[in-house]
């Protein structure tokens, strides 16, 4: 454990969530996790919250209705990571009750079971596409020849992007998700190209719709007036930046987990690692998400003993929660075979992930594709200092570098 636990402030005195955590966001929430499971904290961008690291303590949170996603039940305004402009904000992560439920039971039908199965066949053409000119090279870097754009042509795919403006999109999320501090004009002037591009696939998708997700959600919206326009904006760049980055994410985390531990891979080899319980503890271990999208209190919320007051933000932390030594024996070891509780990295109650399948076969998939296609695959590069995103938020590979 690094000097983190040691900083761990007086109760009632914010804690700065700062360089160090961006660093090892691991080690820093176990530090914060071994002086209480609720700390009052100072995010990177200066906006206060209540941080949650214990295990039962997050998991009852999550599924908690006092804790709300609609950012109008904030008391102050915020730091810059805590919202989106107006037009992007109207989606299902930012939404409660009835309201929420509707907008999830209009995506859940689009990506419903049908859809993902068909996709199978179409993620395993663009894996084998992406690792065919790979092989004669004796090399390759795994999160920019694979992870990412299997990630994104999979999304784009999905929703119906043609495939010139894919670049363009991946250019802004990485701008939104790493944000420059000294350069807030960047994340601005990613979320304004990024809103005109998707109000225009909207109204073109309007125009001649297609054989994808984004025309059935326009078409439920002209059949029901199940959504408002700006909510098909919304949901459009929910979709794409959740689901690019994350999937992105757990592919690359997942091959790095093998490749840093022998055994483990010897048995996906020869088939007897089961591929979901390998996922499992992938999002257990090292989750693309390391933090649930914030929380609102609506009144006053008791957690672990800590009362926190209406209109306050809370991070729930499923990193830290999934590493909780008192649910998880040593939980900082990468084991696919460690029996107990379920990992929280898709959520729980009415917020779980609904596109969970589709990156379980993601990265099912690609995983699979890698270790039949290089038997020799190992580390490039060192594998004590990885190089992660510097995000409290994502966990994430900027490359991952290997030999065949």
């Amino acid at each position: 454990m690094t000097d983190a636990s040691s900083s761990v402030p007086p109760t009632g005195c914010p804690y700065a969530l700062d360089d160090r955590h961006l660093r090892d966001p691991h080690a820093g929430f176990a530090g914060l996790r071994a002086g209480g499971a609720v700390h009052l904290a100072v995010a990177p961008d200066g906006a206060p919250v209540h941080l949650v690291t214990g295990y039962h303590e997050v998991r009852a949170a999550a599924a908690d209705p006092r804790l709300a996603l609609d950012r109008r039940h904030a008391r102050t305004a915020g730091g810059a990571g805590d919202s989106l402009p107006p037009e992007l904000d109207g989606h299902l992560l930012n939404r409660d009750g009835a309201d929420h439920a509707r907008l999830r039971r209009l995506v859940a039908e689009a990506l419903g079971p049908r859809r993902i199965l068909a996709l199978g066949d179409r993620i395993r053409l663009t894996a084998d596409r992406l690792l065919d000119p790979l092989a004669g090279r004796g090399g390759a870097d795994l999160v920019a020849d694979l992870a990412m754009p299997l990630a994104m042509t999979v999304i784009c795919d999905l929703l119906g992007v043609p495939a010139a403006r894919r670049t363009d999109f991946r250019a802004w999320t990485d701008t939104l998700l790493s944000p420059d501090p000294g350069a807030p004009g960047r994340s601005r002037e990613a979320m304004r190209a990024m809103h005109a591009f998707l109000a225009g696939l909207v109204a073109e998708k309007g125009d001649a719709p297609g054989d994808d997700l984004l025309s059935d959600l326009i078409a439920a919206h002209r059949e029901r007036a199940a959504l408002g326009g700006s909510e098909l904006v919304a949901m459009a760049f929910l979709l794409l930046f959740a689901g690019y980055h994350n999937s992105a994410g757990l592919i690359s985390g997942t091959l790095y987990a093998l490749l840093t531990h022998p055994a483990q891979l010897a048995a996906a080899r020869s088939g007897r690692l089961d591929p979901d319980r390998l996922t499992d503890e992938v999002l257990r271990w090292n989750p693309p998400a390391m933090l649930a999208v914030r929380r609102f209190t609506t009144g006053p919320v008791a957690l672990a003993g800590t009362t926190v007051p209406p209109g306050e933000r809370v991070w729930l932390s499923w990193a830290a929660a999934n590493r909780d030594p008192d649910v998880f024996s040593r939980p900082e070891l990468f084991d696919p075979d460690r029996d107990g509780p379920g990992h929280l990295a898709f959520g729980r109650g009415p917020h779980f992930c609904v596109g969970a399948a589709l990156a379980r076969l993601e990265n099912r998939i690609a995983v699979a594709a890698v270790l039949r296609r290089f038997p020799r695959l190992e580390l490039a590069e060192p594998a004590g200092s990885p190089p992660w995103m510097r995000s409290l938020r994502s966990r994430a590979l900027t490359r991952l570098p290997v030999r065949f």
